[in-house]
């Protein structure tokens, strides 16, 4: 299968990637491994990128890839060989619907994730890269895609281009395309980044954005509840109650993202597209009542243009965009419902 689209690049069909420069570590449970391959990027042409990506459960179990915000990657849970706690917490852990002993979890880095490649990239381009991975890993079809943010965009680029390969999508706070607020509210927080790097200050600018991030991924009810304090005056300077938390958001933000990955992963969010009539697959779509970056209108507009392959489930949560890290309980509850056989073929 070619990895390129005709329709958008002029490049010739990407061949096999080398099977020598894959590289693994295993425990037997969990496997753990990179490659590098060649990838025909929609707005970028044909580019060598790294696949990076971890495999966890049951051997033999059905395969469910688990993809979540930009800030996410590969390490979803704890295993015995990989113990460091992994960035999906209670959902995916002994007794949940992601439970690794009874089907297989599998998720990747972000292409772009490392800061290496500096070029506009697609959710299509994730979503072939997706491919590449299953070819790679001789995934026949998955089980499921559960995204979530960025995660749900590029399922439903998965299930436009590739749905021979999925058998349902859950598509939480995500919809078909950026709803203009949250591609203005994003463009101003690289705008930071850009200011900061202007003045030597590259850190200082990917904080801010951060920072500003975090606004848009909660809500008013969660900060009046929060940190309802009056301000103090520090050094002649007036401080409100919520800067200690949003300075620690970007310090530990900045420790561990490369700016130029940051950049190019918020510019795909904005660059995300689809018709949801030509997703493939049977379709659940979480929002989040209350969510500032996917208004549940948009939401709704997703599954009525679905049709009969989609079903609109919603939650109301003081967590707004980030209730899908919080409400763990709640999500799993959805996962249950969503991820049960519907007679579709396996």
């Amino acid at each position: 299968m070619s990895l390129v689209d005709p329709a958008v690049s002029r490049h010739e069909p990407i061949p096999p990637y080398p099977p020598a420069e894959v590289r693994r570590e295993s425990d037997g449970a969990a496997v753990r491994g990179e490659a590098a391959i060649d990838l025909g990027l929609r707005h970028a042409g044909s580019r060598r990128v790294r696949l990076a990506w971890e495999l966890q459960g049951a051997p033999g179990a059905p395969v469910v890839l688990v993809a979540g915000g930009i800030s996410a990657h590969r390490h979803l849970a704890p295993s015995e060989a990989f113990p460091e706690p992994g960035w999906a917490g209670g959902l995916a852990e002994s007794g949940r619907t992601l439970d690794p002993a009874r089907c297989r979890l599998l998720a990747f880095d972000y292409v772009g994730a490392d800061g290496a490649l500096d070029v506009p990239i697609d959710t299509a381009d994730q979503a072939d890269a997706v491919v590449a991975l299953l070819d790679l890993l001789g995934i026949d079809r998955l089980h499921a895609f559960v995204g979530y943010s960025y995660g749900a965009l590029v399922g439903l680029q998965f299930a436009v281009r590739h749905p021979v390969r999925l058998q349902r999508l859950v598509a939480v706070s995500g919809a078909h395309r950026a709803h203009p607020y949250a591609a203005a509210w994003r463009a101003l927080q690289r705008r930071a980044v850009a200011l900061g790097q202007l003045q030597c200050a590259d850190a200082q600018g990917l904080s801010l954005a951060r920072q500003f991030a975090m606004l848009s991924y909660r809500t008013q009810e969660e900060f009046a509840e929060r940190f309802d304090a009056p301000p103090e005056i520090v050094n002649g300077r007036v401080r409100v109650a919520a800067e200690d938390y949003l300075d620690a958001a970007g310090a530990r933000y900045v420790a561990r993202t490369p700016i130029n990955a940051w950049l190019r992963l918020s510019e795909s969010i904005d660059l995300h597209r689809i018709e949801p009539a030509a997703v493939g697959v049977p379709t659940t779509v979480v929002a989040v009542e209350g969510d500032r970056l996917v208004p549940l209108a948009d939401s709704v507009a997703l599954v009525e243009g679905l049709g009969p392959r989609g079903c609109l489930r919603v939650l109301r949560s003081p967590y707004g965009h980030d209730a899908f890290l919080k409400e763990t309980d709640r999500i799993d509850a959805l996962l249950h419902t969503a991820l049960q056989p519907h007679g579709d073929a396996a």
